[in-house]
């Protein structure tokens, strides 16, 4: 069976261990919240998941080029990672006591993914805005919320 030639270990470089090790950290900031609130996702998921997705999109992006395109959809990755997340994030959702939980969290992990794709196809202003905005919706969001409703915290 013929394969693609093999990257030699000497072709490590900054941009390879910007777009992986940007992905873990972003993925590890985001779960801290996670983390922080005690839910089911943390950082070691969130983590995880962001890097995962970034390896997967440099590994695609490299066959792509090494193969000139040749039978390959490097858009799978996205078809992939989203499958993979929606499971993950359906056995998170629990419906208890007529009240949805954890859908907040699933929803982050989907986030987390896209960064994390984000990272490995090397689109720094993405990465840059998705991982400031969904802090910004995660922390001040929540603060807000807890502070104009607080009677919904009181159900948690």
């Amino acid at each position: 069976m013929p394969l693609n030639p093999p990257i030699l270990l000497h072709w490590l470089d900054g941009d390879l261990f910007a777009r992986l090790g940007l992905a873990a950290l972003l993925g590890l900031l985001l779960g801290l919240d996670r983390e922080i609130r005690g839910h089911a996702a943390g950082l070691r998921t969130h983590g995880l998941i962001c890097f995962a997705s970034a390896a997967m999109t440099v590994s695609i992006i490299a066959l792509f080029h090494q193969l000139h395109g040749a039978r390959m959809d490097p858009l799978r990755v996205f078809e992939a990672t989203g499958a993979f997340v929606g499971i993950l994030g359906a056995g998170l959702i629990v419906f208890s006591k007529g009240e949805v939980k954890n859908l907040t969290t699933a929803a982050h992990l989907w986030l987390t993914a896209v960064v994390g794709i984000a990272c490995g196809a090397g689109q720094w202003p993405l990465v840059a805005l998705a991982a400031v905005i969904s802090l910004v919706l995660l922390t001040l969001v929540g603060i807000a919320e807890k502070r104009l409703f607080p009677e919904a915290e009181e159900k948690n």
